[in-house]
């Protein structure tokens, strides 16, 4: 008798579908991550997949109940191309998936690119909200230290030679164009950006970010050789001192602001690229998991 009741229990819950009965906290939400300069689709990877710009949170996010695309563009390339690149695979990734409204996410020059396309782009109909990350509200002052000492005669060849490689590394066969890409990130560009891409009403915008406690070669490697500058940067532009490597916490900022994360008590802040737990960089210091679920659901919520 027990194991009849037993069988007919399970047949059951078998009955039921599996995606309601197992739906996570963002059962149903469209999600996109959208990679910024040097990024690329999660789908396939750098380095025979060895390498993954989000360190796997598409699929960590996927088991929550969303549906997430990490869709592709130009690594080096201004914000217009790249935002039209975005726009297109995420069309395609919508109408495959059912979605009629996308949370899209960005991070540093992606949540510009976001930005854009729903402002400029016309996809303002077809966006739930916009947040990005560790994004460049009030640009990147390492990008016109940088660009400052390249004279414009030898743009055009740094640029070509940039390009020539990007081609190597991606093979995509995109465009590219890294100086446009250098331009797109100065804080004269994103001023005049900002003019020319309000927010659209109707719309939620948050803004999350990190930063760096001070340039450590342990744990930020890369980040810790570009921190002084950004720094200087910062306090020049009258954005601060305080950065996650590449892009003041001032700057980070807009619409909503949602704040930083907590990291281990061993950690020295988290930095731009341990922010996308960019080949899984970051998850040894923070609960990079935790954050971005937190990130969805309150787009979920519209907080």
């Amino acid at each position: 008798m027990k194991k009849k009741i037993a069988i007919g229990f399970l047949a059951t819950l078998l009955s039921f579908p599996t995606s309601g009965l197992f739906a996570g906290p963002l059962d149903g939400q469209c999600i996109a991550l959208v990679h910024g300069i040097l990024g690329f689709d999660d789908t396939q990877g750098l380095a025979g997949g060895l390498v993954k710009y989000w360190g796997g949170l598409d699929g960590y996010l996927r088991s929550q109940g969303a549906k997430v695309t990490t869709p592709g563009s130009s690594a080096t390339n201004s914000i217009p191309v790249r935002a039209s690149q975005i726009q297109s695979s995420v069309n395609t990734w919508m109408t495959a998936n059912g979605c009629s409204k996308v949370h899209l996410m960005g991070h540093s020059q992606g949540g510009l690119v976001i930005r854009y396309m729903v402002s400029n782009l016309g996809f303002s109909g077809k966006t739930q909200t916009v947040t990005t990350i560790n994004s460049l509200h009030q640009g990147a002052p390492m990008a016109d230290i940088v660009l400052a000492a390249i004279p414009s005669w030898l743009q055009p060849f740094a640029n070509s030679a940039l390009g020539l490689l990007a081609k190597l590394v991606y093979r995509d066969g995109r465009p590219q164009d890294a100086i446009a890409m250098g331009k797109s990130l100065t804080v004269s560009y994103v001023k005049t950006f900002n003019t020319n891409s309000p927010n659209k009403s109707g719309i939620k915008y948050y803004s999350y970010g990190s930063q760096m406690a001070w340039a450590d070669l342990i744990q930020h490697p890369i980040m810790a050789l570009t921190h002084p500058i950004t720094w200087a940067g910062g306090l020049f532009y009258g954005l601060g001192g305080g950065n996650d490597g590449v892009v003041p916490l001032n700057s980070q900022k807009w619409g909503a602001w949602k704040g930083t994360p907590s990291s281990y008590w061993f950690a020295t802040g988290i930095d731009h690229l341990q922010a996308t737990n960019l080949a899984w960089s970051g998850q040894n210091f923070f609960d990079v998991q935790g954050w971005y679920l937190n990130i969805a659901k309150n787009a979920k919520a519209g907080l």
